[in-house]
């Protein structure tokens, strides 16, 4: 397959109420893949409202005007289509895949949503969710060895005020506090179609998905006024290394080394995607060859370095390890971060840049290879860029990426001085 990054049609529309409509035909099979995309995420939520958007999610499946609790579900899954949701600091989406003949009925149950979820959503429903979101947050994040690394990792990079300074799982008095007046309130600014993105890729004409948008969609009202987030493209460089020290119930010492970046969908963000490759996918990595296979101060599978897609802030670059038995967490952190400060001194040598591309290619074809994967990025390039076809730049800007660039970018955004290092250690070696 080419690498032009996205060989397949893109036609878009906006409806009066200012949705925007992408379509991209696919007959390989009769299947069809809807995408609805919300710009709101964890960024947007003011304070005193974390977790806002996350319990959306959940809420989005209680019934709406027209359609009874839990029946969302049950409608697509009976006529053989999946379906689900996620939310993170930038967005909120909604998906299904369903047989060709059924998108129909995708288009109605996301319109309904969207337009008729306030009247039906009760203090039960509300109270309900709530709980499980609370829960969601025990069982993910505070319960589990090192689970709530990111909730400690995000306020290290962003200082409060920041709209990347919380996580999107909220915190429970947040959640608790909130009434059913303050969330009916929040779907009414967020929930509009001028704030959305609907996307089907399949076997689906543009016209006739223009044509069932329009007739879904096209009578919900726009939101004249919807805040727009925070700005968090600049943050002050820290000066000095910010570090924490967890002791707790975990198996075995684990560092991670974090540093802010460049935003996703910059040329910077492609570098350091590139070099995060180099540095920490998988054995022929960096991290590997150095502290798993040769210093042998690592787990094998517990080394690695990625970054965060971010879109409206410098970006997280996480390179991270767990510790084999008898080496303390000062001497993994100590090996980690000497593999990540050779990323400026060391050159990246051909063999390991060839070995990053094949890796980034199998990643990209991966993605598209569904029409799912395809739906979801064409929503991300029209929320986040404004323009779907953007989506063919990614994959020729990552195979672009030459050796000096990485040793460049890693001098700039990887300085130790500039580093959060969140360190987990076992009680009894704190003793």
């Amino acid at each position: 397959m080419p690498d032009s990054g996205y060989p397949w049609p893109i036609e878009t529309t906006r409806l009066d109420n200012g949705l925007r409509v992408v379509v991209s035909e696919d007959r390989t099979a009769p299947a069809v893949a809807v995408n609805l995309w919300y710009d709101v995420g964890s960024r947007h939520e003011p304070a005193g409202q974390t977790g806002f958007a996350h319990l959306f999610e959940h809420l989005m499946f209680e019934g709406s005007v027209n359609v009874a609790k839990t029946e969302h579900m049950k409608l697509v899954q009976g006529a053989g289509g999946s379906l689900n949701a996620t939310t993170n600091p930038d967005r909120t989406n909604y998906f299904e895949t369903v047989p060709a003949e059924h998108l129909e009925l995708a288009l109605w149950l996301e319109a309904d949503r969207m337009g008729g979820l306030v009247p039906a959503l009760t203090q039960e429903t509300l109270d309900n969710q709530r709980d499980v979101v609370k829960n969601e947050r025990r069982q993910r994040y505070e319960n589990v060895p090192y689970g709530d690394a990111w909730l400690r990792l995000l306020p290290m990079l962003y200082p409060p005020g920041h709209p990347y300074h919380h996580a999107t799982i909220g915190s429970m008095a947040d959640l608790n506090a909130a009434d059913l007046g303050t969330f009916q309130e929040f779907h009414r600014t967020y929930y509009a179609p001028n704030n959305a993105v609907l996307t089907v890729v399949g076997d689906a004409r543009a016209d006739e998905v223009f044509a069932l948008a329009d007739r879904y969609f096209g009578a919900i009202p726009a939101r004249a006024d919807i805040p727009a987030a925070p700005d968090g493209h600049t943050v002050a460089a820290a000066g000095t290394p910010v570090h924490e020290v967890v002791t707790g119930d975990v198996p075995a010492p684990r560092v991670y080394l974090a540093h802010r970046t460049h935003p996703f969908g910059s040329g910077g963000y492609d570098v350091v995607t590139v070099l995060a490759t180099v540095l920490g996918s998988g054995r022929g990595s960096r991290l590997y060859q150095r502290l798993a296979d040769g210093e042998r101060i690592a787990q094998p599978d517990l080394v690695g370095a990625y970054g965060v897609d971010l879109a409206h802030a410098p970006a997280p670059l996480i390179a991270t390890a767990t510790a084999r038995p008898g080496v303390t967490a000062g001497r993994l952190a100590d090996g980690l971060a000497e593999v990540v400060d050779e990323l400026a001194t060391v050159p990246v040598t051909g063999t390991e840049l060839d070995r990053a591309r094949a890796l980034l290619t199998t990643a990209w074809w991966r993605q598209t290879s569904t029409v799912d994967g395809r739906a979801d990025l064409l929503s991300r390039y029209t929320i986040q860029f404004g323009d779907p076809t953007r989506v063919g730049e990614r994959l020729p800007a990552w195979l672009a990426v030459t050796a000096e660039q990485i040793a460049g970018t890693a001098a700039e955004v990887l300085a130790p001085q500039d580093r959060a290092i969140l360190t987990y250690q076992p009680e009894e070696e704190a003793r």
